[in-house]
């Protein structure tokens, strides 16, 4: 597997939510209105112009993020246990990061009721300013870019971290949308609206949609909309994608790779197992213990937790919390997998129903029609193994101690049966993918 087709670790995110805002009626079709305003960019190939919001993208401090930051990380605990519970056998993943993203910018047109409860479905405490804690977090996240070139210090190759994070709007051309609304997503999350024809020509739009997202993950996702899911009443889609690729710190030796087995739901299945002796963060608590993987340059890590079948899941704070510095004898499986899933059903359930139905009130996004969400969209994917990190490096840290430690005995941790992960910032501490893996022999196509 090459170096440019997959690096050590490549995870995706898609974004995943694609929003798709039908309208209750057929008027908005048959008469359409002008959009305040007018395309600043011509038509291009792909048959849909360009327009944005007057209000260019706000300047955000770190502090600003935190709000957003929790918000994810709740709702991510809430996702993760229903997605799991729908098929306790299925491999999972997903970026609450991207989902949360998508939706926020959707509440931004949401009104009433309606916004009361994707506010609560999304841990919204601050409704007030939670767009432009998004934006902070965006903003914060994308610093994480690195890249080195270790034949610099004697090495070979580069180290880096790539992570990217877009947003779009795609709505009906005709339809007039409200400038407050366009200007808010262009201001907090560098959102312009995409015109497209979805009354007549709904495959063209979804063409066009796939296509980008594909640009910004790196032909990851190549298809998150699947034909039949834009429909000619749809108006609106707001679409977040995110992607990242990241090297490890510390690299596991591709030779010591070997085949062992792994206990699926199912059975027990061979999985190509790594591993690697280091000073790890470790945690242990009732039933479960956890190990936390960096990546380069610190800003993210990987961590990994396994629990006992009788032994609840700990919260990932509960687990980020406890993790310290100890030597560890890992075992851990490659494993590429991927999720596609519609998210309308779990969503209702977790307590916004009105979005979804007639009472729906998105006003903020357009008068000149009445807007429900017919279909939240979301595909993730995540590839782990050995290759990406090769680096020489020799450096000299002179620490002085008043007291020698008493040596530790290392940690064995094999990860041999299904875990749980989640990959973070560790500045911010958000969630950026998380999931679970029953059998690291099933692949995604």
């Amino acid at each position: 597997m090459s170096m440019q087709r997959r690096t050590f670790l490549s995870l995706l995110a898609l974004p995943a939510v694609a929003q798709l805002l039908q309208s209750c009626g057929d008027e908005a079709a048959d008469e359409p209105s002008s959009t305040p305003t007018a395309p600043t960019v011509p038509a291009d190939g792909a048959g849909h112009s360009s327009l944005k919001g007057s209000a260019p993208l706000v300047a955000t401090t770190p502090d600003d993020a935190l709000a957003g930051s929790a918000a994810i990380n709740a709702f991510s605990a809430d996702l993760y246990e229903r997605l799991v519970a729908a098929d306790p056998t299925a491999n999972v993943v997903f970026s609450p990061a991207s989902i949360a993203l998508a939706l926020a910018m959707t509440s931004a047109g949401a009104k009433g009721a309606t916004l009361q409860e994707m506010n609560t479905v999304l841990h919204i405490t601050e409704p007030g300013t939670i767009h432009r804690s998004m934006n902070a977090l965006g903003t914060a996240l994308q610093t994480l870019n690195q890249v080195r070139d270790n034949t610099a210090e004697g090495g070979t190759g580069t180290s880096e971290v790539q992570l990217s994070i877009a947003n779009s709007l795609w709505g009906q051309s005709g339809l007039a949308f409200e400038q407050a609304f366009l200007d808010l997503l262009s201001a907090e999350y560098d959102a312009g609206l995409e015109l497209v024809d979805y009354a007549t020509d709904p495959e063209a739009a979804r063409a066009a949609i796939n296509e980008w997202v594909a640009q910004q993950t790196n032909d990851r996702i190549p298809e998150l909309l699947v034909e039949g899911t834009i429909t000619p009443d749809a108006r609106l889609t707001l679409v977040n994608a995110i992607y990242l690729k990241a090297n490890w710190a510390t690299t596991f030796d591709a030779e010591q790779t070997t085949d062992q087995p792994f206990a699926t739901p199912a059975g027990d299945v061979s999985a190509a197992m790594m591993h690697a002796s280091a000073d790890f963060g470790y945690a242990a608590g009732q039933g479960w213990q956890a190990v936390d993987l960096p990546y380069v340059f610190g800003g993210l890590s990987f961590t990994a937790a396994l629990v006992e079948a009788d032994a609840p899941l700990p919260s990932a704070d509960e687990v980020f919390a406890a993790l310290a510095g100890r030597p560890v004898q890992l075992s851990f499986p490659r494993f590429d997998i991927e999720t596609s899933v519609e998210l309308s059903r779990v969503l209702e359930a977790m307590g916004m129903p009105t979005a979804f139905s007639g009472a729906a009130d998105f006003s903020g996004m357009t008068t000149a029609a009445s807007l429900t969400i017919g279909a939240v969209v979301h595909q993730a994917n995540i590839t782990v193994d050995e290759e990406g990190t090769e680096a020489a490096a020799a450096t000299a840290v002179v620490m002085v101690e008043t007291a020698a430690p008493e040596p530790q005995e290392p940690i064995v941790l094999t990860f041999d049966r299904p875990f749980t992960f989640w990959l973070r910032d560790r500045g911010s501490g958000t969630v950026l993918f998380a999931g679970r893996v029953a059998d690291p022999g099933s692949t995604r196509s």
